[in-house]
């Protein structure tokens, strides 16, 4: 089971924590990513298996974006007896000269279904317009991705277009649909969705 017990987290509500995806969580972290690259890989192509040792230097770049401000790379844990299971990943990526940025996702075919990743995001979204004072963020799925396309309609983005054949798959290439926030739009979820994170994500 990959569990953590570092330290620095971020608490969003109801035990479910954000963790920076740094070397100090290799070990739990290369678990979880091994476990689901096989699915993942219908979403995203071209990853190759994960080793130990490129989880690690994944880890090792995403530390140092996080610190130069590019990115923002947090792995989502639920709490557990041992400290934090890890279960899913958020990704935003920051363009500080425009004000803009693009969030990814994913989460742990066991962790599905509970809300998880709309806690994550609303948390994701709340800092990126509030402290980090972005004015958008995009997010991109395949046209084929249903459960990505109703949370971020659910959330408030808009549906900007679709990129015709943008993604190219070992079967072919595929569409992606564009998504995007403004500051303007967001609102802050309520106290009793942001503590239960009360979805069908």
């Amino acid at each position: 089971m990959p569990t953590t017990t570092t330290r620095f987290i971020w608490p969003i509500g109801d035990g479910v924590v954000l963790i920076p995806r740094t070397p100090a969580i290799a070990t739990a972290y290369h678990t979880l990513v091994a476990a689901n690259h096989a699915r993942l890989a219908v979403w995203s192509p071209g990853g190759e298996e994960p080793t130990p040792e490129t989880t690690r230097t994944a880890l090792e770049r995403s530390g140092h974006a996080w610190l130069d401000g590019s990115r923002l790379p947090l792995a989502i844990g639920v709490q557990s007896d041992e400290g934090h299971r890890l279960v899913g990943a958020m990704n935003l990526t920051i363009d500080r000269s425009a004000g803009n940025a693009d969030v990814g996702f994913w989460i742990d075919a066991a962790a599905e279904g509970r809300g998880l990743i709309t806690c994550a995001l609303d948390a994701v979204l709340g800092h990126a317009f509030g402290d980090l004072g972005l004015h958008r963020v995009e997010m991109r799925t395949l046209t084929t991705n249903d459960r990505s396309r109703r949370l971020a309609e659910r959330l408030g983005f808009t549906l900007e277009g679709v990129l015709r054949g943008a993604v190219k798959f070992p079967d072919g290439h595929r569409d992606v649909a564009v998504y995007a926030m403004l500051a303007g739009e967001y609102s802050e979820p309520s106290p009793t969705a942001a503590r239960t994170g009360a979805t069908t994500d």
